[in-house]
């Protein structure tokens, strides 16, 4: 199957802006261009619509009525995904880990409430106790005469990777027209799904750019194997012939854990809403661009692209952060 055979619903406003950085580069001492993907388009955009067009899809031609999918009260995931729903005439069920927060809900919890998305909580801070709950959630709905479709925590399958896959696509355009021929790109990697259909595109496109992934969530070696293995079902899902490097994810960015904000990340946003009016999200673009900081010069000459993933919700969150 080839990537236009494969069926898909647009829901975003695609394709996203490629912005020059001048000031941001600047301070960085390479040329940075940011790809906009926090501007998709529904809710307060951000990558995992791209992901969610070919899941729609698919649930669609499987005569779903309702989308299942987990993670945290803060998932951007699981807030896009019940928007997503909506815009595709299906409900949402959200199971997300933990106990309900306190108090009116704030960042992504806003979102959940206003597509009406129900919510099942697991009681477990553990972020794994969400798998086994989506299945008993989707037993329990199909008992009652629901067609439940399950989407895995992060839209992470190799489906949902075609939605990169193509945006590297979409990206080797806005290059040729803008002249560019970019080192790397920066990203920050969850679940892992949005590296694994970069690195996919880059090397079917041959990419001049390093697909450069930074861990906010799981260990270094989980996410190289992680990405690894979603790679290449996406790949073959679409027919593509091609070998793909070992992922390269750096480490060291993580600061307290899953979720919580960093100080790198905090004076990471500040610098990118000071030079570019940019808002980062504390706990995936921050941490991530964190590492660009860092480690600009030896991702040079440049340019090195950043991609903004999205999360802008969680940056007005002031009761915890769990993603």
């Amino acid at each position: 199957m080839k990537l236009a055979q494969v069926p898909r619903v647009e829901l975003g406003t695609l394709p996203t802006p490629l912005h020059p950085a001048p000031r941001l580069s600047e301070a960085l001492g390479v040329p940075v261009l940011v790809k906009r993907d926090d501007l998709t388009g529904v809710g307060t955009g951000g990558n995992k619509i791209r992901k969610l067009e070919y899941l729609v899809a698919d649930a669609r031609a499987a005569g779903a009525d309702v989308l299942v999918t987990g993670g945290g009260t803060q998932s951007n995931h699981t807030a896009l995904t019940a928007l997503a729903a909506r815009r595709a005439g299906m409900a949402a069920h959200l199971v997300l880990y933990g106990k309900p927060p306190g108090g009116p809900p704030e960042g992504n919890a806003v979102l959940n409430a206003l597509s009406a998305a129900e919510v099942t909580y697991t009681g477990d801070e553990d972020r794994a106790s969400v798998d086994p709950a989506l299945d008993d959630v989707a037993a329990a709905l199909r008992a009652s005469g629901r067609r439940p479709y399950v989407i895995p925590r992060g839209g992470a399958t190799p489906l949902g990777c075609v939605g990169y896959v193509r945006a590297s696509l979409e990206l080797a355009g806005q290059l040729a027209e803008q002249e560019a021929c970019p080192t790397a790109l920066v990203t920050a990697t969850g679940s892992c799904g949005t590296q694994s259909g970069l690195l996919v595109g880059a090397r079917w496109l041959q990419a001049s750019y390093r697909v450069v992934g930074v861990t906010v969530s799981r260990p270094q070696a989980e996410c190289v194997a992680r990405i690894g293995e979603l790679g290449r079902a996406c790949a073959e899902l679409l027919g593509l012939e091609v070998r793909l490097p070992e992922a390269e994810v750096l480490d060291g960015y993580l600061g307290p854990g899953y979720g919580k904000a960093s100080p790198e990340g905090q004076a990471a946003s500040e610098l990118v809403a000071r030079t570019e009016g940019l808002l980062l999200d504390p706990v995936f673009t921050a941490k991530a661009m964190a590492a660009l900081v860092d480690l600009a010069p030896e991702l040079g000459p440049g340019p090195v692209i950043f991609l903004h993933t999205g999360g802008a919700p969680t940056a007005f969150v002031t009761s915890g952060l769990d993603a």
